[in-house]
């Protein structure tokens, strides 16, 4: 599968992500001490949902700008949204933030953010995304052995691992990661996000997950539709290693308006591994 940010930004997966992203954030940094945040596929950090890339798929339509229209929206989605609007400067999404930009603006003085990608061009937009943001800084490189060799040994960590899972062995290199970096460091927050095609492929995802990762993992799952089409992205789901207390509350919130608003016959659902 390809999962290019540019072409489903804004989509329903990013609203997920996102919206996810942005309360586990906050509840990290609720916490004294500096954050060190590290991206293995970060993107360009910033999506022009009137370029040609976005505007061939169309997700957008069918996500960020339902997220914008929506009258109901809960809580822990309003984050996204806000931040949406000041990028913006109105309701009118024409720019999506990815999540380095999300992260970037974010931080808090001492924090830090690391933004890895591998394709030079997508790099080269990155670094643009993120010149006004001292604290955030991006590198051109393989990001699975890039935050593995950068991670710090010990404090508060959190590692997104977001592939585009173009290739064979991303499913095995994210449960892998799962496991080395929590090794390395038993305190890091590992938030992997993945698409559900299938019940087999993510079965299986998990089992090697449990294998890596000795812990309890907090799963949850936006399936818009039910996985019957293995040809499709039925839905979207995040893995995460360390969860914080009381993360169930808002994972269930997004999963459950995501699938709800956007989706056709779907099921959400939050459970532990």
């Amino acid at each position: 599968m390809n999962y290019r940010h540019a072409f489903h930004a804004g989509n329903f997966a990013d609203l997920v992500k996102h919206a996810a992203l942005l309360d586990l954030l906050a509840r990290l940094q609720a916490a004294p001490g500096p954050l060190a945040v590290f991206d293995t596929h970060a993107g360009r950090g910033l999506y022009d949902l009137t370029g040609e890339e976005a505007q061939r798929s169309g997700e957008a339509k069918a996500g960020v700008a339902q997220l914008m229209q929506a009258a109901d929206l809960p809580p822990s989605m309003q984050p996204l949204r806000q931040a949406v609007v000041k990028l913006n400067g109105g309701e009118t999404a024409n720019l999506y933030p990815g999540s380095p930009l999300l992260v970037a603006g974010a931080l808090r003085k001492g924090d830090s953010y690391l933004g890895c990608e591998l394709r030079a061009p997508e790099h080269s937009a990155l670094s643009d995304t993120l010149a006004s943001w001292p604290a955030a800084k991006t590198v051109c490189a393989d990001g699975y052995v890039e935050v593995a060799a950068r991670l710090p040994k010990q404090g508060p960590a959190l590692v997104l691992i977001d592939p585009p899972f173009e290739k064979s062995d991303d499913y095995e290199r994210c449960a892998a990661a799962l496991g080395a970096l929590t090794a390395k460091n038993p305190a890091a927050v590992i938030m992997v996000w993945m698409p559900l095609k299938d019940l087999e492929t993510f079965d299986s995802f998990l089992r090697e997950a449990e294998d890596a990762y000795e812990g309890p993992l907090l799963v949850a799952e936006a399936r818009m539709r039910p996985l019957t089409d293995p040809m499709k992205m039925n839905g979207c789901a995040l893995v995460l290693a360390n969860a914080p207390e009381g993360f169930e509350a808002p994972l269930t919130e997004i999963c459950a308006w995501t699938v709800a608003r956007l989706g056709q016959s779907g099921k959400a659902q939050v459970w532990s591994a």
